[in-house]
C-alpha cells in the first residue's frame, strides 16, 4: 500500500529535471536572441558615431574651400586621415598620416554627394566618409573637375573581425548558464517539500495509517496538497478504525449464537436420547436470529457504499401507512400534516419509520405518539413514548452498531442491535438526522429530512435520473 501510494505523487527529480532542460532551452534561444541583438545594436551604434565624425570633418574641409585657397587638412584625435583627391583618383593633398595613396576608390556622384564606407586591406579596415566637392564649388577652383574628400579612422577593435559577437555570446552563454543553475537551485527548493511528501506517503502502509505528511506554511498550491493529503489520510484512518471495529464487533455477537447453535447440535449427535426434532426446534431460533442479523448488516453495508434510488414521496402518507400496519398492546396514536414532501427511497424510509414504532411500543407503558409536520424547511416526524426513556450519556450510544442497553436485552433478547444505526444511516444518507432528544418522560426519537422545495437541483436532477 505504501507502495502504491508513494507512486501516485510524481518523482521531484524528473520535473527538477523537466522544468531545467525547459528553462535551459529558452535561456538559450532568448540568450541566442538578445545576443544578436545586443551585436547589431553596437555595431549600429558604434558605426553611426565613427561616420557621424568623418562626415563632419570631411563637411568641413570641404566648406573651408575657396578659389585659389585650398587650406591644409584638419584632422582630428578621431579622425586622423583626411584627403583630397581628382577625378583621376590622385591625391591633391592630404595629412601625411593618410599616405600618398587614394584611401578608397569610391566616387559618390552629384545626387548622392555623401558615402560611407569601410575598405579593407589585408589586416587594416578603415571606416570613411567619401565626400563629393559640390560641382559648383568645383567650377569656381578646378574648373568644374571632380574633386572627392575622404575623412578616416581605422576601424574600432570591438568591429574588428568576430570580437564583437564572440564578447557577446560569451556573455549570454554565461547569462543562460547562471539562469540555469537558478533555476536548478529554485525548483530544488520549491520542489524539496513534494519529494518530503513522497517519502512520508511511501512509509504509510496499511498497518499503520498515524503518520502524517509535513505541512509547509502558506497557501500555495504545495501547502494545499498537503493539508489535502492528510486530510485524506485522516479519512482513510477513520474508515480504517471503524471497519475494524465493526468487525471485531460483528465477530463478537455473531461467535455467541453459532456458539450455542453448534452445542445444541453436538449435543444432539453425541447423545441419542435427544430427540433430534426438538434439538433442531431448539436451533431454529438462533439459525433465525443469525439470518437476521447478518440480513441487517448487509443492509447496513449497502447503505454505506452505495448511494440510495430516490423518489419524490408524501412523508405524512407513509407514516400513517406504518401506524396503521402496527398492531400489538401499546396504541400508537398519529397526527401528521398534508404536503411533506421529500425526496428519498420509500422502502427505506417506512423501515426506520417501523423501526422507531417497534422499538417505542417496547418500551412504552400505555401510548405512543407519532407527529408529522414541516419546520423551517424540514419534515419533522417524532415518535414518542411515555417508557422509563434513555439516559443522557446513552442518547448517542444506542445508535452505534451492536449496542444495546440493558433494558434492550431484557425486553428483546433475541435483538441484534443494529436497528438504530441502520436506521440514522438511512437518514443521514438522505440528509436528514436522527437523535434523541428532551422529552417529560419516555424516549423522544426525531427524524429530520430536507423537503423536497428544500433540496438542492442537482440532487433532484440526479434522482429522476436514478429513477429512470
Amino acid at each position: 500500500m505504501g507502495n502504491r501510494r508513494g507512486s501516485l505523487l510524481p518523482r521531484s527529480g524528473s520535473i527538477r529535471a523537466r522544468v531545467t532542460l525547459t528553462v535551459a532551452a529558452l535561456s538559450v534561444l532568448l540568450a541566442g536572441v538578445i545576443a544578436a541583438g545586443l551585436c547589431l545594436l553596437i555595431r549600429n551604434r558604434v558605426e553611426t558615431d565613427v561616420f557621424n565624425e568623418t562626415s563632419r570633418v570631411a563637411s568641413e574641409w570641404i566648406g573651408s574651400m575657396r578659389p585659389g585657397h585650398i587650406p591644409p587638412p584638419a584632422p582630428t584625435a578621431r579622425v586622423p586621415l583626411v584627403q583630397l583627391t581628382d577625378s583621376r583618383g590622385r591625391v591633391v593633398l592630404g595629412d601625411p598620416v593618410a599616405g600618398g595613396r587614394p584611401l578608397s576608390a569610391v566616387r559618390p556622384a552629384s545626387g548622392n554627394r555623401f558615402q560611407d564606407v569601410t575598405e579593407c586591406s589585408g589586416d587594416r579596415c578603415v571606416m570613411l566618409t567619401a565626400a563629393r566637392v559640390p560641382s559648383l564649388q568645383a567650377a569656381e577652383i578646378w574648373r568644374g573637375e571632380p574633386h572627392y574628400v575622404y575623412a578616416g579612422t581605422d576601424q574600432p577593435p570591438s568591429l574588428r573581425g568576430h570580437r564583437l559577437e564572440l564578447l557577446v555570446s560569451a556573455s549570454g552563454a554565461l547569462l543562460a548558464v547562471l539562469w540555469t543553475w537558478t533555476t536548478w537551485r529554485a525548483a530544488g527548493r520549491v520542489l524539496r517539500p513534494i519529494t518530503v511528501i513522497g517519502q512520508r506517503m511511501s512509509e504509510i502502509t496499511a498497518h499503520d495509517l498515524s503518520l502524517r505528511v509535513p505541512q509547509p506554511r502558506g497557501r500555495d498550491e504545495i501547502a494545499r496538497l498537503a493539508r489535502t493529503a492528510n486530510q485524506t489520510l485522516d479519512r482513510l484512518e477513520s474508515a480504517v478504525a471503524q471497519q475494524r471495529h465493526f468487525a471485531a464487533v460483528v465477530s463478537h455477537e455473531l461467535k455467541s449464537p453459532l456458539t450455542g447453535l453448534r452445542t445444541g447440535l453436538e449435543e444432539a449427535l453425541l447423545y441419542p436420547e435427544i430427540d433430534a426434532r426438538e434439538a433442531i426446534a431448539r436451533s431454529l431460533p438462533v439459525a433465525e436470529r443469525l439470518q437476521r442479523i447478518i440480513d441487517e448488516m448487509l443492509a447496513f453495508a449497502r447503505l454505506r457504499n452505495a448511494p440510495c434510488a430516490s423518489e419524490p414521496l408524501d412523508l405524512g402518507a407513509l407514516v400513517r401507512a406504518e401506524v396503521a400496519a402496527r398492531g400489538g398492546e401499546i396504541p400508537v396514536h398519529a397526527r401528521t400534516e398534508p404536503g411533506l414532501r421529500v425526496l428519498g427511497s420509500r422502502v427505506q424510509l417506512a423501515s426506520v419509520v417501523t423501526n422507531l414504532l417497534v422499538n417505542a411500543q417496547r418500551h412504552a407503558t400505555s401510548r405512543v405518539d407519532v407527529t408529522a409536520e414541516p419546520v423551517g424547511g424540514q419534515a419533522l416526524v417524532t415518535v414518542l413514548d411515555d417508557g422509563d426513556g434513555i439516559a443522557e450519556e446513552d442518547r448517542e450510544r444506542v445508535f452505534e452498531p451492536f449496542v444495546r442497553l440493558d433494558a434492550a436485552r431484557r425486553l428483546d433478547p433475541g435483538g441484534s442491535g443494529l436497528g438504530l444505526a441502520l436506521c440514522r444511516a438511512i437518514a443521514v444518507a438522505h440528509e436528514g438526522s436522527l437523535r434523541i432528544e428532551e422529552s417529560p418522560r419516555g424516549a423522544r426519537f426525531v427524524l429530520r429530512l430536507p423537503l423536497l422545495a428544500a433540496v438542492a437541483p442537482g440532487r433532484r436532477a440526479a434522482s429522476r435520473s436514478t429513477a429512470a
